[in-house]
This record gives structure tokens, C-alpha cells and sequence, in this order.
């Protein structure tokens, strides 16, 4: 016998006793009887998403859950309970969560789950929704517990899946299929967020200052490279004179007075 489904294998339409029969025959003839006016109380409806779990005399009746279409109940001796099968989502509260590095946090999170067997949700839970609110909480703070702030912040998605596992195993025996969790927010202290606001600041302008010190080491190495060229060709030089002279002149339309370049010189000087 399955453990999860207990009243779901012991009930059968027999087990009310001679009582019970002698009921079930009393309500049989008057719904003949009236028909088909009876017709009105003995025939009930359930969408293609639900799911009705039949009582009799207060005993679950055997086999699964009716649905979707018709079905019929025998009046004054039959209850049923209709189940919905889609998937609800709901907000699980900010909780006031101590890191293991000893960081107060507040962390909230969303989850998604659906009825996988409506006849455990209805015999096995009072109020399968609240539970499933109250476990996802409680789950919540449990596993946030065991992490740092740090992978708190950067392993969201980790977190998300123990969080599932741990909440879908929980909730088996009530009929609930856990289908996602996510955790939507992670509220800081105030101080808190300054100290990481400053410390990502200082590592910002240190790699800007790491950056900078390599540019001007790479802008080095190119002039050096650049004056031993011009240091073997004197005519490299001439020309990258004559070309900064070209320059200043295109920017402003005044006098320039410069000294002539002594290779010009040198026959006057010999």
C-alpha cells in the first residue's frame, strides 16, 4: 500500500456497512422516483483543469478523482470537493535573514506550484495553499542561512534550485507539484551598501590608474621606436619636421617664425 494515498486505497463504495447500503439503495430510488427532476442534483460538471474528489457517507469512494466532463453523485449521501490543477504562484514575504558571515539581509522570493493528486491535497492538508505559503518561508530562511552574503548575491540561480528540491520533497505527501522557485530581491543595510559602493569605487580607480600606467608604458616603447627610426634616417627626421611645420600652419592663419633646420647649414658652416 502506498503511503502517500492511504484513504485513497481503503475507501470503496462497500465499507459503510449494512447502513450504508441499505442509504445508497434508499437514495437510488428517489432519484428514480423524481426523475427527471433529480437529474438537476445528480449530475455535476468539472472543467478540463479540475478535478472532483467524491465522498460517500463520508467515506472517499474508490478510484481517482472524477473529471473533466460529467459525473454523477446520489443526493443526501454524496459530497465532493472540486480541485483546481493549474499553476498558482504567490510572493513569499521579505524574510529577515542572518548570513553565515553574520550579515543581516531581507530576501524575498516567488514560487510556482500546482496540484500533481487532487485526492492527497484534499485528505491529506487542511488548506494545502497556506501550508505550502508557510513551509516555502520557513525553507527560505533555512537555506539562506547556510550561505554568505556574497553567494547570496551571485548564485541566485543555486539558491533557486535547493530551494525547489527541498520544497517540492516537503509537499509530496500533500498532492503539490513545486514547479519553480525564484528569488526576486536582496535588500542590504544601508551601511552596508556604502562600504560596497566604496570599495567598488577604490577598485575602479585602481584599474584606471593600472590602465593608464600601461598606456603610457606601451606610448613609451612607441616613441623609442619611433626616434631610433628617425635617428638612422635623417631624412625620416626632415620630414617629420616639415610635416609638424604643415600642421601648425593649417591651424591658424598667423606667422610662425622657426629656425631653418641646420642640414641646411652644414655647406655654409664647411
Amino acid at each position: 500500500m502506498d503511503p502517500k494515498k492511504p484513504d485513497q486505497d481503503r475507501g470503496s463504495d462497500g465499507d459503510n456497512g449494512f447502513c450504508g447500503q441499505i442509504l445508497t439503495v434508499f437514495s437510488l430510488i428517489l432519484v428514480v422516483l423524481s426523475l427527471p427532476f433529480s437529474l438537476y442534483w445528480c449530475i455535476a460538471i468539472v472543467q478540463e483543469y479540475e478535478r472532483a474528489v467524491i465522498y460517500r457517507l463520508g467515506r472517499l469512494m474508490s478510484g481517482e478523482a472524477k473529471g473533466p466532463g460529467l459525473f454523477f453523485i446520489l443526493p443526501c449521501i454524496d459530497e465532493y470537493s472540486k480541485v483546481d490543477l493549474r499553476v498558482v504562484s504567490f510572493d513569499v514575504p521579505p524574510q529577515e535573514v542572518l548570513t553565515r558571515d553574520s550579515v543581516t539581509v531581507a530576501v524575498d522570493a516567488v514560487v510556482y506550484y500546482r496540484v500533481s493528486n487532487a485526492t492527497s491535497t484534499v485528505n491529506n492538508v487542511a488548506n494545502a495553499s497556506k501550508s505550502t505559503k508557510l513551509l516555502a518561508a520557513s525553507i527560505l530562511r533555512n537555506t539562506l542561512g547556510t550561505k554568505t552574503m556574497s553567494e547570496i548575491l551571485s548564485e541566485r540561480e543555486q539558491i533557486s534550485q535547493l530551494m525547489q528540491g527541498a520544497l517540492d520533497e516537503a509537499t509530496d505527501p500533500w498532492g503539490i507539484k513545486v514547479e519553480r522557485v525564484e528569488v526576486k530581491d536582496v535588500r542590504l543595510p544601508v551601511q552596508l551598501q556604502r562600504a560596497m559602493a566604496a570599495e567598488a569605487e577604490a577598485s575602479r580607480e585602481a584599474r584606471a590608474k593600472v590602465i593608464a600606467a600601461e598606456g603610457e608604458q606601451k606610448a613609451s616603447r612607441a616613441l623609442k621606436d619611433a626616434a631610433d627610426i628617425m635617428v638612422d634616417s635623417p631624412g625620416a627626421l626632415q620630414l617629420r619636421y616639415l610635416q609638424t611645420l604643415s600642421t601648425i600652419s593649417a591651424e591658424k592663419n598667423s606667422t610662425i617664425i622657426f629656425p631653418l633646420p641646420m642640414d641646411l647649414l652644414k655647406g655654409f658652416i664647411k
